[in-house]
C-alpha cells in the first residue's frame, strides 16, 4: 500500500473514531430510552435488553409534549429572526463603512460572551419581572436573541467582508439605493452565509436551558425545561430521562440532519476561512 493510501485510510479510521466518541452519548442516550429501570442502572450495562416504551408512555402521560415542542420551535426561530433583523445591517456597517471603532465593537461584542449567565441573572430577572416578561415566550425570544446576537454578527460580518466592493459599487452607478443594495445584491450573494448562521443560532437557542429554568415556570418553557422537570428530589429516573431527553433532541438532531449541507455550505463560504 503506498503512502497516499495508507494516510487517506488512516485520516478515515480517526473521522470515524472521532465520530463514534461523539455520537456515542446520544446511542446510549436512546437506547437507555427504552430499558426499564432496573436494567438502566444495571451493572454491567447490557446492550441486549427487551425494549420497552413504557418510559415514553410515562414521558407522555406526565407532561404535555407538544406543548414544550412549540415553545421551542417559535423561541428558537423567533429569536433566530430577530437576530438576524438587527444582526444584517449592524453586520453590513462593519463591513462595508468602517470605523476607528468597528474593530474595537466587535471585539466588546464577542467579550460578552464570555460573561458568566449567572453573573447578570438577578438584573435580568427583575426586568423582567417589572416588564411583565417572565414565563413568555416574548421574553425567552428577546433574551435568546441577546445571547446569540454577538456570534450572528461575526459570521455575518465575515461573509459580508468576503464580497467584493466593486459589486455594491457597480449596483450604486445604476443607481441602487442602500435598501436595494442589501436585498439585490448583497443577501443574494450572501445567502449561504446567512443561511448557516441562523441555523447555528437556531440550534444554540434550541439547546440553552439556563435562561429557560430561570425565566420560565410552565406557558413558556421550552424542551430544556420538558427534560429538567424529570429530575426529582427523590432522585434520576434514567429511564425516564432518557427517553424524555431523547424527544428533546430529537427534532433538532431532524432539523440539523436535513439542512446539513446547507451548514457545511454556508461555513465553507467564508465563516472559518
Amino acid at each position: 500500500m503506498n503512502p497516499t493510501m495508507t494516510k487517506k485510510l488512516l485520516l478515515t479510521l480517526l473521522a470515524w473514531s472521532i465520530a463514534l466518541i461523539v455520537f456515542f452519548p446520544i446511542f446510549w442516550m436512546v437506547l437507555t430510552g427504552f430499558k426499564t429501570e432496573g436494567e438502566a442502572v444495571a451493572t454491567p450495562p447490557s446492550l441486549f435488553f427487551e425494549p420497552t416504551l413504557a418510559g415514553y408512555h410515562t414521558v407522555m402521560a406526565r407532561a404535555d409534549y407538544l406543548k414544550f415542542a412549540l415553545n421551542s420551535i417559535v423561541i428558537s426561530f423567533g429569536s433566530t429572526l430577530l437576530a438576524l433583523i438587527v444582526a444584517i445591517p449592524a453586520a453590513y456597517s462593519m463591513a462595508f463603512l468602517p470605523t476607528k471603532r468597528t474593530q474595537g465593537t466587535l471585539l466588546w461584542m464577542l467579550s460578552t460572551k464570555m460573561l458568566p449567565p449567572v453573573g447578570v441573572l438577578m438584573p435580568v430577572y427583575l426586568l423582567f419581572r417589572d416588564m411583565g416578561l417572565l414565563d413568555s415566550q416574548l421574553g425567552l425570544t428577546i433574551i435568546y436573541m441577546l445571547m446569540n446576537l454577538p456570534i450572528v454578527v461575526w459570521m455575518l460580518y465575515t461573509f459580508f467582508k468576503d464580497i467584493p466592493k466593486d459589486i455594491l459599487e457597480a449596483g450604486r452607478m445604476d443607481g441602487a439605493g442602500t435598501l436595494q443594495e442589501v436585498f439585490y445584491l448583497l443577501l443574494p450573494l450572501t445567502l449561504p452565509g446567512i443561511a448557516s448562521t441562523g441555523l447555528l443560532s437556531v440550534i444554540l437557542s434550541w439547546n440553552e436551558a439556563f435562561w429557560s429554568l430561570n425565566l420560565t415556570t410552565s406557558d413558556a418553557a421550552p424542551l430544556t425545561a420538558f427534560i429538567a422537570s424529570f429530575s426529582s428530589p427523590e432522585g434520576l429516573f434514567w429511564a425516564k430521562l432518557s427517553a424524555a431527553s431523547t424527544l428533546a433532541i430529537a427534532p433538532i438532531l431532524i432539523f440539523g440532519w436535513m439542512t446539513q449541507k446547507q451548514m457545511v455550505r454556508g461555513l465553507t463560504f467564508g465563516a472559518v476561512k
